[in-house]
């Protein structure tokens, strides 16, 4: 078991710094552009947010807590996101009931851009949330990115620096553990190829950009400040689902106790791991719950969508837990009576 959730914290771990990479290098290429067209529209972050939010798995929900955790998107776009997604569930979903998982998906869009309004008409100081993210992309403005000159490829790789040597080891191995099923899955889907091409686009990045860029952006603002404390992070929480998922039968509480259904649909949201919500997956598509609990399952929760965002912030982590609890309960409720 230990092993299994060390591999899927690496994996985790592993999708979250490429997605932080690749947006540090976008930036410093377009010189910031694309950071502050997107900061100057609040309806365009909730829209991109809520767009990855519903797209299936957790990988959307990563990149939304990247782009969080370095200032591009507002803690209510960041809501957006959690209360959109529905983690690995909706591929599960769309093979069992497809027409129910579009107009749940359609809702959930609907209800998520409405609450990430709301969230940024209420928290005005939301700075308080990162206060241990000192800053968000870093710009050196007198020191150009050539980032595609061969010669100085040639050179730069023959004199490698310890950190681009690092770099290449870290994400070369874990390029090797996809490849040949050690992490991730097994068979060649669209995971596993996502995996892969993010590792050889990052492998891409690390080998072409000059010294200043490797050292300043992306292993001391990427690696050095981020990598132990969201595997760390990541580790512990599914270590503790694990556990609880062995340990406790929620399925059969759940049945015996029908009237509090609704209530513990949200409730069980809180916990940062798609397999509770598949209890209510499977119960709504037996016919045993009613359409408002899948939905307040499906905005309570958010798969693995979270866990990063422990390691960038536990308040806004709490905030954006209790206020997805909150919603859930309301919007389930209001289903369930009209």
């Amino acid at each position: 078991m230990i092993i299994g959730v060390i591999k899927h914290a690496v994996m985790i771990t592993s999708f979250v710094l490429m997605m932080m990479l690749l947006i540090e290098y976008i930036n410093v290429q377009t010189h910031g552009e694309w950071q502050k067209s997107l900061k100057k529209s609040r309806l365009g972050q909730y829209v991109l947010a809520a767009f990855l939010g519903v797209v299936p798995g957790c990988l959307g929900a990563f990149a939304v807590v990247s782009l969080y955790s370095h200032r591009m998107v507002s803690f209510g776009a960041l809501v957006a996101a959690m209360i959109a997604t529905s983690g690995d569930e909706a591929f599960v979903m769309l093979s069992m009931f497809p027409a129910k998982t579009i107009w749940l998906n359609l809702i959930l869009f609907a209800v998520a851009v409405v609450v990430a309004y709301a969230v940024d008409a209420v928290f005005k100081n939301q700075g308080s949330f990162l206060l241990n993210v000192k800053h968000g992309f870093e710009l050196h403005e007198k020191k150009q990115c050539r980032c595609f000159s061969g010669r100085d490829i040639l050179m730069q790789l023959k004199n490698i620096s310890f950190e681009r040597a690092f770099l290449i080891t870290l994400f070369g191995f874990f390029l090797l553990g996809v490849f040949l099923g050690g992490l991730g899955p097994q068979e060649w889907d669209w995971k596993k190829i996502t995996f892969t091409l993010g590792a050889l686009m990052s492998l891409f990045i690390i080998t072409t950009v000059p010294e200043h860029f490797l050292k300043e952006h992306l292993y001391a603002h990427v690696i050095k400040k981020h990598l132990l404390r969201i595997f760390l992070w990541t580790f512990g929480a599914l270590l503790v689902v694990q556990y609880m998922e062995q340990y406790l039968d929620i399925a059969t509480w759940l049945q015996e106790n029908v009237t509090t259904v609704l209530v513990s649909a949200a409730a069980i949201g809180i916990i940062p791991e798609s397999g509770p919500h598949m209890v209510f997956v499977t119960m709504y598509a037996k016919g045993l719950i009613p359409f408002a609990v899948l939905l307040a399952s499906s905005i309570s929760q958010d798969g693995h969508g979270t866990l990063p965002l422990l390691a960038v912030s536990t308040r806004a982590f709490i905030w954006l837990k209790l206020i997805n609890v909150a919603t859930a309960l309301l919007i389930g409720t209001l289903f369930l009576l009209f």
